[in-house]
């Protein structure tokens, strides 16, 4: 389920429904590609994931969007797997994380320093 949506088949949401259409694109996407992994029942807030990737890319650099919502979903997954949490409270947990670390970072580059999150806080497009 995508943003407390009802399950459609994959490939079943129109964007003539007056839904922008790149975020009919998006969630056809991400119902499309969790059937395919057989985790439909899933649920993600995708305005949470973008939001959490666009401040890794603005903070960090562009590539680190995919690689931040990657290391969150196989914590979140391997938390649940391992019996430490269930999978929404352990995805909470660590975009908490990230996005802590994401603000240090931003406030160091705002006070003019590298700050201590042990690599370069400058924010670069790759």
């Amino acid at each position: 389920m995508i943003d407390g949506r009802t399950e459609d088949a994959p490939g079943a949401q129109a964007a003539g429904d007056g839904q922008d259409p790149a975020r009919a694109a998006i969630e056809d996407w991400v119902r499309d590609l969790a059937h395919h992994l057989e985790i439909d029942d899933v649920e993600l807030d995708v305005d949470a994931v973008l939001r959490l990737a666009g401040q890794a890319a603005h903070t960090v650099v562009r590539p680190a969007a995919p690689v931040t919502t990657y290391l969150i979903g196989y914590v979140s997954g391997l938390a649940e797997a391992t019996g430490q949490a269930d999978h929404p409270t352990a995805s909470r947990a660590a975009s908490g994380v990230a996005a802590e670390l994401l603000a240090r970072r931003r406030d160091a580059q705002d006070a003019g320093d590298s700050g201590d999150s042990g690599g370069s806080a400058g924010a670069q497009d790759a």
